[in-house]
């Protein structure tokens, strides 16, 4: 007889396990000659070493379920548990990029969105510069989910530069945290869409997911993270090459702007325009340029980009 103790990672221990232990009661079910035993985030498996090995291999399936579709039902456990490990099939879902909340599939839904997706698991850095609506940011959050469920990077770092636009920031209620919460607020939306609530407070808590002003990034070095520095159109030249130089080993960056929104004062050049200059031709850089035969909102968005082009 053997005891193995195993750790549950990438998931709530309560998807697994159900309330009041249910699912747990019907995975036990099926390993009559096993004693299992749910702690926390852990369970404790005894009995025969080659029983506790397809136990695990099994587990492994039960949780990769939850990591792709956000939920498990005992319909999903019965299937799992029933055919060969081998022989079990996940879905091909085409342009789906990640599994969102109620089971929506989050997908790349125009051309260019997926020249993005592609462009940046081939490349460590890629560029999204195009108009309001493009689904750059969302796009992007979702490959950083994607990656982060695949266990590719270990942490999300979200970042936007707190420029006011055409605001003023200091006369906010609220500590500086409150201030910044509207210019980080389009990437808890996307967050949101594609994590449980609960779990995105989760790796917040944790560290996980860290969503800050791009000041925050001076001085660090961004391992093994996914990293999204949006609305750079409004990052100085300076700033943009403190951000752009934070990046670590196994990371992997994703640039959104929209040139033709820059609010930074009019003597001061975009960095986002000058990194785009200067980066364009480097290996292992991507620039991907959305137009708006992108947008993914109301109708009218496309005829209102239209609209204002001129200016």
């Amino acid at each position: 007889m053997q005891e193995k103790t195993i750790e549950i990672v990438g998931i709530s221990p309560m998807d697994l396990f159900g309330v009041n232990d249910q699912k747990l009661k019907l995975i036990r079910a099926y390993f009559p000659k096993l004693k299992i035993i749910s702690r926390g985030n852990t369970i404790k498996v005894v009995g025969e070493s080659e029983v506790i090995e397809q136990f695990e291999k099994k587990l492994e399936l039960l949780t990769r379920h939850i990591s792709e579709y956000n939920s498990l039902t005992e319909n999903n456990i019965e299937t799992l548990m029933l055919k060969e490990t081998e022989a079990i099939p996940f879905k091909d879902y085409g342009d789906t990029i990640v599994h969102g909340n109620g089971g929506n599939l989050i997908k790349a839904r125009t051309a260019n969105q997926r020249k993005l997706v592609k462009a940046s698991m081939e490349n460590d850095m890629v560029f999204a510069v195009g108009p309001a609506g493009t689904g750059k940011t969302y796009t992007a959050v979702a490959m950083a989910v994607r990656a982060l469920k695949n266990k590719e990077v270990k942490r999300i770092i979200l970042t936007r530069p707190a420029v006011e636009a055409g605001e003023n920031l200091g006369f906010l209620p609220g500590d500086m945290n409150e201030k910044l919460d509207p210019y980080l607020q389009p990437l808890f939306d996307g967050l949101r869409d594609m994590v449980p609530a609960e779990k995105v407070l989760e790796y917040i808590e944790t560290g996980v997911i860290q969503i800050a002003p791009l000041a925050f990034m001076r001085g660090r070095t961004l391992d093994k993270a996914f990293v999204i520095l949006d609305e750079a159109q409004n990052t100085t030249v300076n700033q943009m090459k403190m951000f752009l130089t934070r990046m670590g080993r196994n990371a992997k960056f994703i640039i959104t702007g929209d040139p033709s929104q820059i609010d930074l004062p009019r003597n001061q050049k975009s960095g986002l325009s000058i990194a785009i200059n200067r980066l364009q031709d480097v290996e292992g850089i991507q620039i991907v340029e959305l137009t708006a035969n992108d947008v993914v909102r109301h109708k009218l968005v496309k005829k209102i980009i239209e609209a204002f082009k001129e200016d």
